[in-house]
């Protein structure tokens, strides 16, 4: 792609997840922002809310201009308080918090102009869910307002999501280009999560003002229409979230704005294989904690493959995941293979606590690797020995026999009867669980004879868990191939990460990242990165096309398997933010030829 040149002199990038994370939109905004400094240099300011709580560590407060000033000065007047400073992220850009709490006594006045203007109806709602974001917006909306007015130049403000809508709305008739980005619809979501109803082969028949009601939705999904339709521009990350939009919001997206990664922070293919042999044995250690008190298998002949993300059952295919495991696990005993599978289902769940009888396992397995540990040194020097000499090397020459005595001891205390858990931790509401039920409705059991094995691995990642103590990124190198079956996901990063780190990966055609790769690669029996086909398909077709993915991956040789990651990491190198970033100043081009042409 040529490069473009930006039109606008100034930009003001609006989110809710500005030094606010709460989901994937503060990756989106944060990974790319260096890479719009570029083009806008000082004149590129992002827009957020001030929680004190969580600006610690990530924002550094500073001394606003006197232009800056000006505008905060009298924004101060109507109980808004702006801090300027640097967000402490990749290129640190110009960044404003609005503390809003002082303007909360202009919720009624703010709603009855969104009313008035908009028909939006936000009777009933509830403070932090809508009130609280409609206020912050409203108030960023007046900020961009009075900063068009002191800068000189032609100014752009890009909001994202509902969150932000309103203040695009107050916007509307002002000097400022405007573009919405809405990244996955309210409604598109919401409907999708009803296991009930096929969100694709129903868009036709949805009436969206009269779902949004029946959902309780409608308050945001108004907002986003509002916003969408009364944007200069209108954008979405997908080729299939536009398809949605276009249908529920009523406007087809002007330019597609898919999100990217910084390639260049991942690891070359020598680090990752350096990198997956250190955590494929942490995690195979763990396993040796995990399975083997109960029962033994091959631990060099296992496969670890995984499923990350948030706990959405359906919208995240964890139930077909299941489903296609349950089916491989029954072909493998059948086959009586001399292989494992274990699939870690790494979703934060509702937990109490790491079940006792696995730190139990993890204190006893503990005892015995540092016995040995402490007797490596004497192991080496009779190993060197037996070698040199052209002895037999047996167990009694490598240990002493009270070390000898000392471990079986201690093994003995490892060994446990029964079966391994399915879960590392206690739940609550554990008969509940849609995993955990899902598990046994497959017979997915942990069964000495299963050649799949199943792990939900309910905590986050975070390298200090007391369990695997590895982090996201860290379980994804160690592991051979991650599976995201996604149902409805307006991008998915998940797939495209794995991919940077060169571990294959099993995306859908109802992703917006499957959907973009599977128009720039061509069918491979070694694609790197699968794009499974779920639309207009049933859950059982899509169950059974994954489980021929998984089968096949189990019977790849080695170079198979090296072939794949490389392929998977050169696919994911199309999705670098060098790239995506221009489609960006394409949108905002598009907003300063409409409010300036």
């Amino acid at each position: 792609m040529n490069e473009i040149k930006q039109k606008a002199d100034y930009l003001f990038e609006v989110s809710w997840e500005v030094c606010n994370k709460v989901g994937g939109i503060s990756t989106v905004i944060k990974s790319k922002a260096a890479h719009l400094i570029k083009y806008y240099g000082e004149k590129y300011f992002t827009i957020g809310p001030y929680f004190i709580k969580k600006v610690t560590g990530e924002f550094q407060e500073e001394i606003p201009t006197d232009e800056l000033k000006s505008v905060f000065d009298k924004l101060k007047e109507k109980g808004i308080i702006c801090h300027y400073g640097k967000w402490l992220i990749g290129g640190e850009p110009n960044t404003i918090l609005i503390d809003f709490t002082g303007y909360v006594n202009s919720i009624n006045d703010v709603k009855k102009e969104l009313w008035d203007k908009y028909k939006i109806d936000s009777i009933g709602s509830e403070y932090y869910e809508f009130d609280e974001p409609m206020i912050w917006s409203h108030a960023a909306g007046m900020l961009i307002d009075e900063l068009s007015k002191v800068f000189k130049g032609k100014c752009v403000g890009h909001f994202h999501e509902w969150l932000a809508g309103p203040g695009l709305l107050y916007l509307k008739n002002s000097n400022v280009g405007t573009v919405f980005t809405t990244h996955a619809t309210v409604l598109g979501r919401t409907i999708a999560s009803d296991e009930n109803i096929d969100l694709y082969s129903n868009l036709d028949k949805i009436n969206p003002d009269d779902e949004a009601y029946k959902y309780k939705v409608h308050t945001k999904y108004q907002t986003e229409k509002a916003a969408a339709q009364n944007a200069d521009v209108f954008t979405t990350v997908s080729e299939i979230t536009a398809i949605e939009a276009g249908s529920l919001l009523k406007r087809n997206p002007d330019v597609l704005l898919p999100n990217g990664l910084n390639l260049d922070k991942f690891p070359t293919m020598e680090d990752i294989s350096i990198k997956h042999q250190k955590y494929k044995n942490k995690i195979k250690e763990f396993l040796l904690y995990y399975f083997f008190p109960y029962q033994v298998f091959e631990i060099d002949n296992t496969y670890i493959f995984f499923i990350a993300g948030r706990y959405e059952f359906h919208d995240k295919g964890i139930d077909v995941l299941i489903k296609a495991l349950g089916k491989l696990n029954e072909k493998l005993k059948q086959e009586k293979i001399n292989k494992t599978v274990v699939a870690f289902f790494w979703i934060p769940g509702n937990i109490r606590g790491i079940k006792s009888e696995l730190l139990s396992n993890r204190r006893h397995f503990n005892d015995v690797r540092d016995t040995i540990d402490d007797s490596l040194p004497d192991i080496r020097n009779e190993l060197i020995h037996a070698i040199v000499s052209n002895q037999k090397i047996d167990e009694k020459k490598l240990l002493d026999q009270d070390i000898l005595e000392d471990v079986k001891r201690k093994i003995m205390r490892l060994k446990k009867e029964g079966k391994p858990s399915l879960a590392t931790h206690d739940l609550y509401e554990e008969n509940s669980d849609a995993i955990l039920n899902a598990f046994k409705q497959h017979n997915l059991n942990n069964e000495e004879s299963d050649k799949v094995k199943v792990i939900f691995y309910s905590i986050y990642l975070t390298g200090a868990d007391g369990l695997l103590d590895t982090s996201y990124y860290e379980s994804m190198l160690g592991s051979q191939l991650g599976i995201f079956p996604s149902y409805y996901e307006p991008w998915g990063y998940t797939p495209l990460e794995a991919g940077a780190l060169g571990v294959a990966s099993v995306t859908t055609d109802l992703a917006g990242f499957g959907r973009f790769i599977s128009k720039k690669i061509k069918k491979d029996d070694l694609p790197g990165i699968y794009v499974l086909n779920r639309l207009n398909k049933s859950e059982d077709e899509t169950a059974e096309d994954l489980n021929k993915i998984m089968y096949d991956y189990v019977h790849f040789t080695k170079d198979q398997r090296v072939r794949n990651k490389i392929k998977a990491k050169k696919i994911a190198s199309l999705a670098d933010w060098k790239n995506f970033v221009q489609f960006y100043i394409k949108a905002h081009n598009k907003a300063v030829d409409k409010k300036w042409s």
